[in-house]
């Protein structure tokens, strides 16, 4: 059965954030994720959490400075120390909130860096991220994005974390798929996700175009979340999407999930 974890740094934006966790039990959600947990005591979230029962599915490594522009820095040679400083964050929070996902962000590539190195540096941030999870539950997932809203964002394509993940060379890695980003980048999701089952570790949503709510765009998440499902997945799929109005009042589609 489908388990949808609601974004809440996309989700429930009538509310502050600390609240948007009782407004995601309230409509149904067991699960939530968010990009970054950083700016509050991992005891206020876990708080947050025990309160409404809820299950802390994936926030993302640090990531630079969000309010500057940048997206990520897994792959920027010159930022590996700050990585490697933030996965120690980053796992300490994991392991305060019982999160068993954390998600690295590649990022933008940075003028008049060589591509082949940036790649040599995401895969030894990788080898990184998985060795300071050796012994726990935590898997260490990296996302492709699109190039449309993220422009020159280093991994935007399935086979690109796929090989990044290969080239990690550990089981506690894993690719995150997003079918938004894949749909803008490649299409024929079905047949991706066919062939990168093996190495998917989570999932995450949103329609095209717009980014909304399922049922708003292209996508048959009919047909797709039920498909995920019956290939044996058990994890959760991520609601990384902006509503389209009021998030309560968009949810019909979730109804047979929650």
């Amino acid at each position: 059965m489908t388990k949808l974890a609601a974004n809440l740094s996309m989700m429930f934006n009538e509310v502050d954030f600390l609240d948007r966790f009782e407004a995601a039990a309230k409509a149904g959600f067991k699960g939530v994720e968010y990009l970054f947990p950083y700016d509050y005591p991992a005891d206020q979230i876990a708080e947050k959490l025990d309160q409404n029962g809820l299950a802390q599915v994936l926030f993302d490594f640090p990531a630079g400075d969000w309010a500057a522009g940048e997206r990520g820095i897994g792959a920027l040679p010159d930022r590996a120390g700050e990585f490697q400083d933030g996965v120690g964050t980053a796992v300490e929070y994991a392991k305060a909130l019982g999160c068993e996902r954390l998600t690295v962000l590649a990022g933008k590539a940075p003028s008049g860096v060589d591509a082949v190195q940036m790649h040599e540096t995401l895969i030894d941030n990788l080898k990184f991220a998985a060795n300071a999870v050796s012994g726990t539950n935590i898997t260490v997932l990296l996302e492709a994005i699109n190039t449309i809203d993220i422009p020159g964002y280093v991994v935007f394509r399935t086979n690109q974390s796929r090989a990044a993940v290969e080239a990690a060379g550990s089981p506690s890695v894993k690719v995150q798929y997003d079918i938004y980003h894949m749909q803008i980048m490649e299409g024929d999701v079905t047949r991706a996700i066919d062939a990168n089952f093996d190495v998917i570790g989570h999932y995450q949503l949103a329609d095209n175009p717009g980014r909304h709510e399922p049922g708003t765009g292209e996508l048959n998440y009919d047909f797709l979340l039920p498909y995920i499902d019956g290939k044996g997945y058990d994890g959760w799929v991520g609601c990384e999407y902006a509503p389209a109005g009021d998030t309560v009042a968009g949810l019909g589609w979730a109804a047979k999930y929650l």
